[in-house]
């Protein structure tokens, strides 16, 4: 007992050290835990034979994962992104697929072997592309949308691939596997369907499908109700588990892959009330498990194979980067991704992905691929995850630039009309304006400096221009000396504040409306000389506080009228606030004068509450009275 003990805390602390590092350093979780391995395996050799066994029980993560892939599908979102999976995702594993298995193939590899080689480096990494977008907020971005439907498509060919690997075995492995068969291999050869007949293993196979498909849509509502008005979360968990290692170990019965129930199981109940519950409950078992499924990749990996085949591992690497990122920025024309979004697109799948570590296992245990050329396989994947970060640095310091310089040259639209206010920014707040004054009847002129964003507008036929308001020659174009509001939402905050300094200067009749990102934003705006001064979060944030009281039981009128107690108090000390930070010498207008005077507007606030509750009694004594 006291090995394990000691086994499971080197693992353990393997991941605590290496994954927060590895995420710090951009350099993603998965390859945090892979660097673990390769730590307390290859170099320190703090782990031996038992990771082979414990990657085997790991790799129920795998099947976790696709089942929570398949929750997240909705069947009406798929169907919307139909062309993008089909066309741009599809053909990316196809086109892929066939070309890697070309080359595989004309390095005398077995035409089984480079169809599946081809296969395993089809895929890319889920895990760190998509974080890597999310961290770098790219994932709005037209390149960032089409990588995540390709990633999509990728995950869901991991089903028929799974599927498809076994028919690929290689008669002499069979042979060889067979002749060292041992009864533990045995036992987990059980299955329900050895002997039958094609059309009654057929038959065994569509209704096993049927039956998850049945007891997803009809029976896990009822089961999950009485579960969850037990009150007791543990059950819901047990409940969770039991779901998926029972449709994992149907499929397996019947000699489908287990991840294909599972995965069929979540796009069943997709849809279902309780499907946040069950996320919340699978996710970290699927994490620890994915986890230590890449931590006995990393330990497992030969050095001996690395340094004794170091070049044909780069040339390999190399060969699949280029190979993927040529497909992807061929398709990526096909279907109009353009400037640095094209690059993008490239760059961010071309490597290799967490599921090839699967796969290469999957295809080692059908016998499909030889042990040392998996082996082999194994040290390219890694390799070309870790050479990942390199590429989005790639984009960030060379590429991007780039694109924003050309895109900086562009010439401005020509502005051939005036209206009596002009919007700068059409974003989600300049929307906004824009809509509420056009509705009723003001005829506006709004300018961005986002073309992609005006191209978004004028594709829902709202009149734009590209140009950049903080221009006086497009201010004047667009009629600023006619002009009755300008209003400022603008996403840079300096830009703004410099806006609004120019036009109140160079023509002071014309009043300025501006949009603030925070409290110190609107003094230096009004400081600036803006007329109106609206924070973008302080009205919604102030309703949804007054909501709040209702649902805690206050009524409706009376968090109405602590809403407008608080806002009247509150625009009572904004003067003495804003005067305060005014004269505060420059980087210490928030000295200890102005959170002196802000301490006391909170609790001249708090005083202001308490009256207005005072009040309320008072009102319901003589109520009571009379």
């Amino acid at each position: 007992m006291t090995g394990y003990f000691i086994q499971a805390f080197i693992y353990l602390a393997a991941a605590v050290v290496m994954v927060p590092l590895a995420k710090r350093l951009g350099l993603g979780s998965v390859l945090g835990y892979l660097i673990a391995g390769v730590l307390i395996g290859p170099v320190a050799g703090m782990v031996g034979k038992e990771t082979a066994t414990i990657q085997h029980f790991a790799e129920f993560g795998v099947v976790m994962m696709l089942f929570l892939v398949g929750l997240e599908l909705h069947p009406q979102m798929l169907w919307k992104m139909r062309h993008r999976l089909l066309g741009l995702g599809g053909l990316q594993v196809v086109v892929s697929a066939l070309l890697l298995a070309l080359i595989a193939w004309l390095l005398d590899q077995p035409l089984s072997v480079a169809l599946a080689i081809g296969l395993v480096f089809s895929l890319s990494s889920t895990a760190i592309v998509l974080q890597t977008l999310n961290e770098k907020g790219l994932t709005k971005t037209e390149g960032g949308q089409n990588a995540f439907s390709v990633l999509l498509m990728q995950d869901i060919a991991v089903i028929p691939i799974l599927a498809f690997i076994p028919m690929l075995a290689l008669p002499e492995l069979v042979e060889a596997a067979r002749d060292m068969q041992t009864t533990a291999q045995h036992h987990e050869s059980l299955s329900l369907v050895a002997g039958l007949p094609t059309w009654a293993y057929a038959g065994a196979i569509f209704a096993s499908i049927a039956g998850v498909v049945v007891v997803g849509h009809y029976l896990s509502r009822p089961l999950f109700h009485y579960v969850a008005n037990s009150g007791l979360r543990e059950i819901f968990v047990a409940t969770a588990l039991l779901l998926v290692i029972g449709i994992a170990t149907l499929m397996s019965l019947v000699g489908l892959s287990p991840a294909l129930g599972t995965f069929l199981a979540g796009v069943v109940l997709a849809n279902s009330e309780f499907r946040h519950e069950l996320e919340s409950n699978i996710e970290p078992f699927k994490g620890l498990l994915l986890g230590l499924f890449f931590i006995t990749v990393g330990a497992g990996i030969n050095f001996t194979i690395l340094s004794e085949h170091v070049l044909l591992i780069l040339a390999l690497t190399l060969t699949v980067m280029l190979v993927k990122a040529a497909v992807l920025w061929g398709l990526a024309m096909l279907f109009k991704i353009r400037n640095s979004d094209r690059w993008l697109f490239a760059l961010s799948l071309s490597q290799a992905g967490e599921f090839g570590f699967v796969l290469l296992s999957y295809a080692l245990q059908n016998h499909v691929i030889p042990p040392e050329t998996v082996s082999l396989l194994q040290l390219v994947v890694a390799l070309s995850m870790f050479l990942t970060p390199t590429l989005f640095i790639l984009y960030d310091k060379v590429i991007l630039p780039r694109y924003q310089h050309t895109s900086n040259q562009q010439a401005f639209d020509d502005i051939d009309e005036q209206g009596q206010v002009i919007i700068a920014g059409i974003g989600r707040f300049g929307q906004i304006v824009n809509r509420l004054l056009i509705a009723n009847g003001v005829h506006t002129v709004v300018m961005d400096l986002d073309a992609t964003q005006v191209e978004s507008m004028r594709r829902i036929q709202v009149k734009a221009y590209f140009g950049d308001a903080t221009r006086p020659e497009l201010l004047h174009t667009a009629g600023i000396e006619q002009a009755a509001l300008l209003v400022v939402a603008i996403d840079d905050r300096e830009s703004a504040k410099a806006l609004v300094h120019a036009v109140k200067q160079s023509h002071p009749g014309v009043k300025v409306l501006a949009r603030a990102f925070d409290r110190g934003h609107h003094y230096e705006l009004k400081h600036a000389g803006a007329d109106v001064i609206v924070s973008e979060t302080y009205h919604s944030a102030l309703h949804l506080g007054a909501r709040a009281l209702t649902c805690l039981g206050f009524a409706p009128e009376v968090a109405e009228q602590k809403k407008r107690a608080f806002r009247e108090t509150e625009k009572a000390a904004s003067e003495q606030l804003y005067d305060t930070w005014q004269h505060g010498s420059e980087g210490q207008q928030y000295d200890h004068d102005y959170r002196k005077l802000f301490i006391q507007t909170e609790e001249a606030i708090r005083a202001a509450m308490q009256a207005d509750k005072a009040g309320e009694q008072s009102q319901d004594d003589v109520t009571k009275q009379g």
